[in-house]
């Protein structure tokens, strides 16, 4: 297998896209999947190539990289109608970059390899902007030969790459956990605005103190500008974490508490259920605003 793969992205979502283009801007011939149509016309803007289907996009690929949302469009795009397992070549890799609960990803990978291909359990984080550049973290798990000749792709949208042992479902197990603490202090930073504003706090102000005191998270510097400049233009959805922390609270089941995840849930889902599920996950911050009676910025009363 040479060293510059020929490629395929499944999805071409904020990850998705990252991963394709900074596939292209490394050299590796990369064809796109995705249901909308414009995403694709961007990508071949981009140098890349598009296909109809997953099964059309995976015939000549060495490498099938799928970045859709859930386990249920895993299943759809990898052995469904026109999907990419039937078409693809014995051996080919496919790597699952879908948040997804460890044990649907482990039963997809077992799938994939009894059909004769190569499986990597691979969830990512880092958000579009690190996508973009090529700075994904990818949270791995499969077998060591499965890494073989893929690595310099890998390496082409990543900025780290955790192993993660050579089990399908190991990488999504810490991925499941990333999510958990990235819900959490989303909902965090959201609580600790609606009271700034509550409290006739200057939210810029209290933004640039806070990043720089220890009361800072990633989340809170990542999400607080949206607060700030009431900007709830969609990086990730409230309802990716309706989703995420879903499978928290259901993969911990009743043999770890989970107080903090559960509360966190219940406010993406109440945000959900308020029209905003669509909104940047920030958008949280609206729900307890209301509730408290304050005016966030860009926000109408």
């Amino acid at each position: 297998m040479s060293e510059k793969l020929n490629t395929c992205v499944i999805g071409l979502g904020s990850i998705g896209w990252g991963a394709g283009v900074s596939l292209l801007r490394e050299g590796f011939p990369t064809t796109a999947v995705d249901i909308r149509s414009e995403a694709l016309e961007r990508f071949v803007a981009e140098g890349g190539a598009k296909a109809d289907t997953p099964a059309e996009g995976a015939a000549s690929a060495d490498l099938v990289l799928v970045f859709v949302v859930n386990a249920a469009q895993t299943e759809t795009v990898l052995f469904g109608e026109n999907g990419a397992v039937a078409a693809a070549r014995p051996g080919t890799t496919f790597l699952i970059a879908v948040t997804m609960p460890p044990s649907a990803m482990a039963d997809i990978c077992a799938r994939l390899e009894a059909a004769g291909m190569v499986a990597i359990d691979a969830p990512t984080s880092g958000g579009s902007i690190k996508a973009g550049n090529g700075e994904t973290t990818l949270m791995a798990s499969g077998p060591d030969a499965a890494f073989e000749g893929v690595m310099p792709a890998l390496e082409a949208f990543t900025g780290r790459i955790y192993r993660l042992g050579d089990t399908c479902g190991q990488g999504s197990r810490v991925k499941m956990i990333n999510q958990l603490l990235a819900g959490v202090h989303i909902a965090a930073m959201a609580e600790a605005m609606t009271l700034g504003a509550k409290l006739d706090v200057d939210l810029g102000t209290l933004y640039e103190v806070i990043t720089g005191s220890a009361g800072n998270s990633w989340m809170f510097e990542n999400r607080g500008p949206h607060v700030v400049n009431g900007d709830y233009t969609a990086h990730s959805a409230v309802d990716i974490f309706v989703k995420d922390l879903g499978i928290v609270t259901s993969e911990a089941g009743d043999g770890c508490p989970t107080p903090l995840s559960e509360t966190a849930l219940a406010l993406f889902k109440e945000a959900s259920a308020a029209g905003l599920g669509r909104q940047d996950d920030a958008a949280v911050a609206k729900i307890l605003a209301a509730k408290a009676g304050v005016k966030l910025p860009g926000v109408e009363a």
